[in-house]
């Protein structure tokens, strides 16, 4: 198969972005990254952002939005924005208590989703979901990640983020291997038990065997690395990261 290319999500270097995206895009293009995540807009319009992005060779490979942007009448604003930004994924980073303060409401939440996808799919857009770590952790006897990917139609995009997972003792291989298909877009975040500021390949996640999965059974069309915490300034935190995966062969 084809190599999975690499992306950002910019969250990493927010800060940055705030002050300056242009310089921001022109810089992970500079590193080698192939396309970049966004998790909110910096004042600039979808025609604005596509451009930045067409100039500097860069793909948008997914949007973190909020679930209210893709209700009601919020959602066509959402597909015309996505459409001209060139974004095929829309995923929600987090659901509230609506949503996630039990069985029934993740159950709520799956049915939501269900009903999004379906509304996006003539557009040829995709809605997701990403995980922190309280998805791995049991409520009444269930996983809410179990209830939620048990519960939504194929076409609702399982973005895992192995480093978050692990944190709440959740191991990817297993979830890759019980969801096949389902993992379009996977944050790549390290977890360590000792270094909380480790980059990836510096900690404790078993990277071969996530990478030979997303890459047999996983369905994976882009790796994007996310780091959140930091042991050098933001900008060389992330393109330390992009070497490590190089290194690894991605």
């Amino acid at each position: 198969m084809s190599k999975i290319p690499v992306g950002l999500q910019l969250y990493s270097v927010r800060d940055e972005c705030a002050k300056n995206l242009p310089y921001v895009l022109e810089s992970v293009a500079k590193m080698g990254y192939e396309g970049v995540e966004f998790a909110g807009y910096y004042n600039h319009s979808a025609e604005q952002l596509r451009k930045l992005l067409d100039d500097n060779g860069l793909k948008c490979c997914g949007t973190h939005v909020g679930i209210h942007t893709l209700l009601g009448e919020e959602l066509q604003k959402s597909v015309d924005f996505n459409l001209a930004l060139g974004n095929r994924y829309l995923i929600v980073p987090s659901l509230g208590h609506e949503y996630s303060s039990s069985p029934a409401a993740w159950r709520k939440a799956a049915e939501t989703m269900n009903s999004i996808a379906a509304q996006l799919k003539p557009h040829d857009l995709q809605t997701g979901y990403h995980n922190h770590h309280t998805e791995f952790v049991e409520m009444d006897g269930e996983l809410p990640w179990d209830i939620f990917f048990g519960s939504t139609v194929p076409e609702v995009v399982m973005q895992f983020d192995v480093g978050n997972a692990m944190h709440g003792g959740g191991e990817a291989a297993p979830f890759l291997k019980r969801y096949p298909g389902r993992a379009h877009t996977v944050h790549v975040k390290e977890y360590s038990k000792t270094n909380p500021n480790a980059l990836v390949g510096e900690g404790d996640l078993p990277w071969e065997e996530i990478f030979t999965l997303c890459e047999t059974i996983g369905g994976t069309k882009w790796y994007i690395v996310e780091q959140e915490t930091y042991s050098h300034p933001p900008l060389q935190c992330v393109e330390l990261c992009l070497q490590s995966m190089r290194r690894m062969g991605r």
